[in-house]
C-alpha cells in the first residue's frame, strides 16, 4: 500500500508521532501488545467478509456504489480516519472525537462539544462530499472502521429515545402519525394528530410492513448497519462492538496515534437499553412478528457475529 504525502501543516498542529498512518499500525503493529488485539479484528473483519460472501444474492444486490450512499462516513484527512456512525452505537461520543480529531486544536476535550453540536452535519466532513477519484483514494489507504451493537438493543434503543420521549415532536409527527395510522385500529383523532404514543407492537408491525420498505428508506435510526455503511463494498478494517466500547475506541485512537492525549470519554449512562429491557419489549411481540423482523436484521445479525436471541420465539 501506498504512504501518503506528510500533512503539509506539520506533525506539531495536529497529527500523528511519525509517519505510519494508522493502516499501518493496525497491519504491523510496531508494539507487541497490539498484535492480540489485531488476532482479534481479523477475526472480525473475515466474519464480515465470510458473510457477504455467503449472502451474496442478498448482500450485493447493489453493485456500485454512489457518493449518495457515503454520507455516513465521516472523513479525517489529518489521521487519515474514516468512521462511518451508526446511530444507537455511541455516535454522539464518536462525532464528538471526530470533531477534536479535524477541529485541528479547536477542541481538546470532546465532551466539551454539545451533543446538538456533533449533530449538526457542516462539523465534519463526510465521503460524499469528494470528487470521486477523491472517494477512491481515502478508501483505499486511510483506515475504516464502525461501530455495531446488538441489532434488537440498538432497536429498543431507538424506539425508547425516538416514540417514549415527550420532545421528539419531529419524530412524532414525521413517523408516529403515519406508524398509528396503519397500524392502529380505531385510533382517536388526537392520536393520529399527535403521533406521540406509538406502542412497540406498533413499531415493530410498520418495519415489516412490506409498504413501509417500498414508500422510504428506514430512518437511520433504525435501518441496518448493512444499508448505513455498506460492509460488503467498503472494505472496514476495523469494526468496534458496543460490548467493548472503549476498548475498541481506545484501539482506534491508539493506531490514528493520539491515544496519549485522547481517550473515548467513559461515562456511565443510567438510561442505557440493556438486554433485559430488551428481552422485556419483546415480550408482546407475536413469534411471527418476531420471525419477520429477525429476517429484516437477519445480515447484522450474521455480520457481526450476534447470536439469535435466547427470548425470540421464531416460528
Amino acid at each position: 500500500m501506498q504512504v501518503m504525502r506528510r500533512n503539509p501543516f506539520g506533525v506539531d498542529i495536529c497529527c500523528r508521532k511519525g509517519s505510519r498512518s494508522p493502516l499501518q499500525e493496525l497491519y504491523n503493529p510496531t508494539q507487541l501488545e497490539l498484535s492480540n488485539t489485531a488476532v482479534l479484528h481479523q477475526m472480525r473483519r473475515d466474519q464480515v467478509t465470510d458473510t457477504c460472501r455467503a449472502n451474496s444474492a442478498m448482500s450485493r444486490k447493489r453493485r456500485v456504489l454512489t457518493p449518495n450512499d457515503l454520507k455516513h462516513l465521516v472523513v479525517d484527512e489529518d489521521h487519515e480516519l474514516i468512521y462511518c456512525y451508526v446511530p444507537k452505537v455511541a455516535c454522539t461520543n464518536w462525532k464528538r472525537l471526530m470533531m477534536v480529531l479535524t477541529g485541528r486544536g479547536k477542541y481538546s476535550d470532546p465532551m466539551e462539544i454539545p451533543a446538538n453540536e456533533a449533530h449538526v452535519s457542516a462539523n465534519l466532513k463526510t465521503l460524499n462530499q469528494y470528487s470521486i477519484p477523491e472517494i477512491n483514494h481515502r478508501l483505499k489507504s486511510y483506515m475504516k472502521f464502525l461501530f455495531v451493537r446488538e441489532p434488537f438493543e440498538r432497536l429498543v434503543s431507538a424506539y425508547r429515545n425516538k416514540f417514549t420521549q415527550k420532545y421528539n415532536t419531529s419524530f412524532h409527527k414525521r413517523y408516529g402519525t403515519k406508524i398509528i395510522k396503519r397500524q392502529r385500529k380505531n385510533a382517536t383523532q388526537e392520536a393520529l394528530r399527535k403521533g406521540d404514543d406509538v406502542k412497540f407492537e406498533e413499531f415493530v408491525a410498520y418495519l415489516i410492513d412490506p409498504h413501509t420498505q417500498r414508500e422510504e428508506p428506514f430512518n437511520e435510526h433504525w435501518q441496518t448497519v448493512y444499508s448505513l455503511c455498506h460492509p460488503c463494498h467498503i472494505h472496514y478494517d476495523l469494526v468496534g462492538k458496543y460490548e467493548t466500547l472503549e476498548e475498541d475506541s481506545n484501539y482506534v485512537l491508539q493506531l490514528a496515534g493520539v491515544g496519549s492525549y485522547l481517550k473515548f470519554p467513559t461515562y456511565a449512562k443510567s438510561t442505557r437499553t440493556t438486554d433485559e429491557m430488551t428481552t422485556e419489549f419483546f415480550q408482546n411481540i407475536s413469534s411471527e412478528h418476531q420471525t419477520q423482523l429477525y429476517e429484516v436484521y437477519k445480515l447484522d445479525f450474521l455480520m457481526f457475529n450476534y447470536s439469535v436471541p435466547s427470548y425470540l420465539k421464531l416460528e
